[in-house]
């Protein structure tokens, strides 16, 4: 659907649509549960879920992510949309850095590393080109750093 891909990266910097979307995460998470992770997001942007631990709880929690492919690994970004605080997600990862991805209906057991320097920024470039509205993440969050993490399979 390049039409509808072109609108969703067009209308990612509105700060309306990141507040309708963290609305409806929700039900993104459904949809990708009930579909074995073939469909994310609508299917118009490349998807995958994480499930990670709860740092605090010891319960699975999964999330809808966007992602680039790096080689056979995931690069995915704790944008939260542009907001001041980190994603649960993020910090559950950096509690516990295994976790599992399903991605186009297959689970693939990772380990989450954050990435740091030159690697950092070819992974951003890499995100930035998928999502551009991580630009406007980066400026809404006041500077926190946007934590890239690169997600290897461990099988």
């Amino acid at each position: 659907m390049p039409g509808l891909s072109d609108l969703a990266r067009r209308l990612g910097h509105q700060q309306w649509f990141a507040t309708v979307f963290r609305v409806v995460v929700p039900l993104d998470r459904l949809v990708g549960r009930l579909t074995r992770g073939r469909v994310v997001a609508l299917g118009v942007i490349p998807s995958l879920l994480i499930t990670t631990t709860g740092r605090r709880s010891g319960k699975p929690r999964t999330n809808p992510l966007l992602y680039v492919p790096d080689g056979d690994a995931y690069v995915v970004i704790g944008s939260n949309w542009g907001q001041p605080h980190q994603p649960s997600w993020a910090l559950n990862l950096l509690a516990d850095s295994t976790a599992r991805v399903t991605v186009k209906g297959r689970e693939i057991p990772v380990r989450g590393r954050a990435v740091s320097g030159e690697e950092r920024d070819r992974l951003w470039h890499m995100l930035v080109s998928e999502w551009p509205a991580y630009q406007t993440y980066l400026t809404r969050a006041g500077g926190r750093d946007l934590r890239i993490f690169r997600l290897e399979p461990t099988a």
